[in-house]
Parts: structure tokens; C-alpha cells; sequence
């Protein structure tokens, strides 16, 4: 299954951007041995909408005309599963998170999106096509450290898939 991360707003340089790219190389590396593909990080720019609701439309809009362009309807069992962070979402341990992936995976999924929001998150509208809402918790966290929380947990996914002992619980 090939998993591409969807994100509103840029990672600019420096340490964060580097940490994470350390761990987005990692899960590259050790996905394939899994049958998780990294397909890559697409950014696009915060919503230019004067109101929350329409910058929420317009970015959901583009992430589904991405997750629709990957793998047909987003939400469908033949489209591009979509997974959303979003703090309204459930909190998951990772051996939890790594058996739902692992399982949409073994059910035939080709594609996932996993999409981080902009500052204002993800629209009603959008969380009713996800087939999966996670929350890194209650506390709000700036974009780039979930871009690399992300990265560090995707890594982590696919060694609890592994049976490496990265990950101990």
C-alpha cells in the first residue's frame, strides 16, 4: 500500500524539517519490507478564504481532488483511504494505529492519505470521508512537529509490523 502525506502549509528549513526527513527516509527504507510504500509528502498552501469555513472547503477540496487523482473516491473501498489528524480525532497507541494501517493494507487498500490540516483543521464535511480520525492528543502542536511526530510514527508503524524491536511495549 502507498502512503502519502498531505499537508497544509510548507516546512520551511531547519531542524525540524531535517529530523523529520531522517524519519521519512527511515520508514522509506523499512516499509517495502512490510508492503507500506512511502509515495511522498505534497504540500499545499493555507486556504485564501476570508472565513474559517471557507479556508477548511477549499483545502479539503484539494486534498480530496489529490486522494481522488491517487486512487478514485477517497473513502471508497476502491478509492484512497483517508486517515486525518485532527485533534477532535481518537487517541491510538502505536500498536493500535500499526494494526488498523496493517489491516487496510491486507484488505487491498492501493493508497493512503494521511492529511495534516492548517491552523484552522479539517471541516466537518471533510472528517465524514475519512475512514480513519487520529489525535496526537488534546494539546494543539505546531505544523512542523507533527510533520515529524508523523514521520517518527510512521517509522515506528512499520517496525511494530516487522517485529523489530524498535518499538517496545
Amino acid at each position: 500500500m502507498k502512503l502519502i502525506v498531505h499537508a497544509v502549509g510548507r516546512m520551511k528549513s531547519g531542524p525540524e524539517k531535517e529530523l523529520g526527513d531522517r524519519y521519512y527516509e527511515r520508514f522509506a527504507r523499512s516499509g517495502p519490507a512490510v508492503g507500506l510504500e512511502f509515495g511522498g509528502i505534497t504540500e499545499i498552501p493555507e486556504g485564501r478564504g476570508q472565513t474559517v469555513d471557507e479556508r477548511q472547503r477549499e483545502e479539503g477540496q484539494k486534498l480530496l481532488a489529490h486522494a481522488r487523482q491517487l486512487g478514485g473516491q477517497a473513502g471508497g473501498q476502491a478509492g484512497a483511504a483517508l486517515l486525518l489528524l485532527d485533534e477532535r480525532g481518537k487517541s491510538f497507541s502505536s500498536e493500535e494505529l500499526a494494526r488498523r494501517i496493517g489491516a487496510m493494507r491486507d484488505n487491498g487498500r492501493k493508497v493512503l492519505v494521511v492529511a495534516i490540516g492548517g491552523p484552522d483543521g479539517h471541516s466537518e464535511a471533510l472528517r465524514n470521508e475519512a475512514e480513519l480520525i487520529v489525535s496526537f492528543g488534546a494539546l494543539t502542536w505546531p505544523h512542523q512537529l507533527v510533520r515529524v511526530m508523523l514521520g517518527e510514527q510512521l517509522y515506528r508503524i512499520a517496525t511494530i509490523l516487522a517485529g523489530h524491536p524498535y518499538h517496545r511495549s
